[in-house]
């Protein structure tokens, strides 16, 4: 049996008979980390009443990404975000634009919390959720997620499929079908609640008609380990949606598939009203403080109110532990406790404490050196891959840098879900130098005290580590600096310059390939065996063909150019655009707490210029031309 993932069409006959019928709802939800050690799905069942009296439920699943807690705090909040607003808007003429209007709402959750603590960039979730009243359900969805109908022995996917994939799917069944591009998985998402605009939120014009013997599954992507007729063959075997739940869990963890994915699932049973079973009572018992127990053989289960509340505020403080920034922004809004709510949300993993202390900060800040006006430049070609040092006039060595070779190459992605990485387009790039590694601690700390500034806390971290909590300001003026020092020019690269060098030369997204692989980088997933919580000193891994060390992960790095939204208009000759909105500046190359995807080569982000940010860091070109 193959699963249909089809818009359902029934006869007006049938129509009028399914509105007739008294339906009533029984719910169980369930759920499993599989191969994680931490769980970022979250769920959620609230018993409503509709305008007429009768008794209705909202339910949501949404499964979080960002890695580890950055997922966990996206899919709660974006949880939270929709109860509080399907709560306080139902009963609604149009609940299609009460659940739409949520989705805003937790996009904006989303994007407030990011804007106020940098961290968490990369953070976000997809999301299905539906109201279900009387013999209707209407859905709003955004990403990958599932929600499925059983019926007459045929498992349904009745919402749309966000990813690469769906997309080829969409095209071909309208008669236009895509080559698929040998670079894009069929599972990467097009759309998800990211705090940037959403690309696309399934919403119906009307709501689907159920009848009695149906059975409704929202779930998480990480139940695709399970085949349609699988599901369906458990389904026939479940009289309740408890015994289906502990099943499926248990089917998914019996298939013991490597890596396997968070895995939640709701099952609602539609049943003629007078009919349903006392498990139908279950998920109203909203106010209880104690918790459900675990399903039988699985990992998780429902937890009800207020057991619910102290695992969000939990993952609230570890967030406050974890990332101290700035002052944490979200307090203790994560749980509404009067409402009904059944949340599951297990966090797995303690935080390791960076080694050492935080060393005495210095002098204040001065103002920075002026660079010569027109410093030498070098006229000869250098071999590619030498090094340089320069002396410096206050004593010691610059940064050790190695000279790359000129080229030309593909600027940009093809991604559909990187609007911001396109069009692609050919960039001629001139020979230049660049920092081996990232700018260390200790070579910042040469200009503090040559300048009289105020170094970084480096806060246990060691002086081989790459320098952050530095802003674009900062990394300007010790490029600058080093002009004055050497006389030569030194300078942050252009954003061409950056994704050439990162690139190793290479069309792939990683510069080893296609495949984010493991032990390759420091970020969150990279699987390197480091703390995800802090970076790791120079030069851990091997380098890039060009020979430069990092430039996927450890830290973020500064580059010139003023953030633009997208390609439109960039120079072909790899120099940076100093227009647009120069309060903020790009940067590359990912973070030892960023997700694999965000270490690509062609990855970009933004930031205030003169704010310092603990994932970004520094690094600088010399010219050679």
């Amino acid at each position: 049996m193959s699963l249909e993932i089809l818009a359902l069409d029934f006869s007006e006959q049938v129509k009028q008979n399914f509105r007739s019928m008294k339906l009533a709802f029984e719910f169980a939800g369930s759920q499993i980390n599989g191969a994680r050690d931490y769980q970022e799905d979250a769920f959620l069942i609230t018993h409503l009443t509709d305008a007429n009296g009768k008794p209705s439920a909202f339910v949501i699943v949404a499964d979080g990404m960002g890695g580890h807690n950055a997922g966990n705090l996206a899919s709660n909040m974006a949880v939270q975000a929709f109860n509080r607003h399907v709560s306080a808007n139902y009963p609604a003429a149009d609940p299609a634009n009460v659940l739409k209007e949520a989705v805003t709402k937790a996009n904006d959750s989303i994007k407030e919390t990011i804007a106020e603590t940098s961290a968490l960039q990369g953070m976000g979730c997809t999301m299905v959720a539906a109201i279900l009243e009387q013999d209707k359900i209407t859905w709003a969805s955004v990403g990958d997620s599932h929600l499925y109908l059983i019926r007459d022995h045929e498992l349904k996917k009745i919402n749309a499929d966000h990813s690469y994939g769906g997309f080829l799917d969409r095209m071909e069944a309208a008669g236009a079908p895509i080559d698929p591009e040998p670079t894009l998985s069929r599972n990467m998402l097009m759309s998800a609640i990211t705090g940037e605009d959403i690309n696309e939120i399934d919403v119906p014009e009307a709501p689907l008609d159920l009848a009695a013997g149906d059975r409704v599954l929202i779930c998480s992507d990480g139940l695709d380990t399970l085949g349609a007729d699988d599901i369906v063959q458990f389904s026939e075997w479940s009289e309740t949606p408890r015994n289906l739940v502990d099943t499926l869990m248990q089917a998914v963890e019996k298939a013991d598939v490597p890596r396997q994915d968070n895995t939640t699932v709701i099952a609602v049973n539609i049943k003629a009203s007078g009919r349903a079973e006392p498990e139908a009572e279950e998920a109203d018992e909203m106010a209880a403080a104690e918790p459900r127990p675990k399903a039988a053989g699985g990992k998780g289960g429902s937890f009800i109110g207020i057991a619910a509340a102290l695992v969000v505020l939990i993952g609230a403080a570890l967030f406050f532990m974890f990332f101290q920034e700035s002052p944490a922004p979200f307090g203790t809004a994560g749980i509404d406790t009067e409402s009904m709510t059944v949340i599951r949300d297990d966090d797995g993993g303690a935080a390791d404490e960076a080694p050492g202390e935080t060393p005495e900060e210095t002098a204040p800040v001065s103002a920075e050196p002026p660079a010569p006006a027109a410093p030498p430049v070098e006229t000869a070609t250098r071999p590619s891959g030498e090094i340089i040092q320069d002396s410096l006039r206050s004593g010691g060595t610059g940064p050790r840098m190695v000279v790359v070779p000129a080229g030309s190459f593909r600027m940009g992605s093809s991604s559909p879900t990187n609007p911001d990485e396109r069009p692609q387009h050919e960039v001629t790039v001139p020979q230049f130098a660049v920092s081996q590694y990232e700018i260390t601690f200790a070579e910042y700390a040469q200009f503090a005290e040559a300048t009289g500034r105020r170094p970084p806390a480096a806060r246990g971290l060691s002086q081989n580590s790459p320098v952050v909590s530095v802003s674009w300001d900062d990394a300007r003026a010790y490029a600058a600096w080093l002009s004055a020092q050497t006389g030569q020019r030194y300078r942050l690269a252009s954003e061409a310059e950056w994704e050439y060098m990162a690139s190793g030369g290479k069309k792939t997204p990683f510069w080893w390939g296609y495949e984010q692989g493991a032990g390759r980088a420091h970020c969150f997933d990279c699987e390197s065996g480091l703390d995800t919580l802090q970076p790791a000193r120079v030069g851990n891994f091997e380098a890039n063909a060009f020979g430069v060390y990092d430039t996927a992960g450890n830290v973020a790095e500064w580059v010139q150019d003023c953030w633009h939204k997208n390609y439109q208009g960039a120079p072909q000759d790899a120099g940076a655009r100093e227009s647009g909105d120069c309060s903020l500046r790009a940067v590359r190359g990912g973070a030892y707490r960023s997700p694999a995807q965000s270490i690509r080569s062609a990855k970009r982000d933004k930031f205030k210029s003169d704010q310092p940010y603990d994932h970004i860091g520094i690094r600088v070109i010399r010219e050679v031309k």
